[in-house]
């Protein structure tokens, strides 16, 4: 796999008044190999980009409250008033860093550890699935905020 991404052009003000954007320069190739074990190829990638996103980041899109752990979550008040008037409560932040937290952890047991049954003794199948519970959940947290991850 070669990937080559240029940084986003910039476009003036005019050219926008007209709807006119310049292309950002993409150049991918894929080789026949990267897709026999895509989530092994693409974890390398995803993980330092998760990464520099969070250390970053000047926002925080809303985070459903069902998916952080209950002293995160934030108080029908809170809820409320952010409908309201887009008041944010003092947790609001600090939900946004845990699941990134969580996809960071995710992507990294992908990148740089072994699978999970390599890692704990097959009799302790507790711990196992916890973790499995966990990273399962960090790829979950991806997928439903993939169009959060911006800066």
């Amino acid at each position: 796999m070669k990937i080559k991404i240029g940084p986003y052009p910039k476009t003036n003000w005019i050219k926008q008044m007209f709807g006119i954007r310049d292309e950002q320069k993409v150049e991918i190739q894929i080789d026949p190999w990267d897709t026999w074990s895509m989530d092994h190829t693409l974890a390398p990638i995803i993980l330092p980009m998760l990464v520099q996103l969070k250390a970053e980041k000047h926002g925080a899109p809303n985070v459903d409250p069902k998916d952080v752990p209950i002293p995160l979550r934030p108080k029908k008040q809170d809820v409320l008033k952010y409908k309201e008037i887009g008041e944010t409560d003092e947790k609001f932040f600090e939900r946004w860093d845990w699941v990134m937290d969580e996809m960071i952890y995710a992507f990294d047991c992908k990148a740089n550890k072994d699978d999970v049954y390599m890692r704990f003794d097959i009799k302790d199948k507790d711990a196992m699935n916890k973790e499995q519970e966990r990273i399962s959940n960090g790829f979950r947290l991806f997928g439903k905020y993939y169009e959060s991850l911006w800066d």
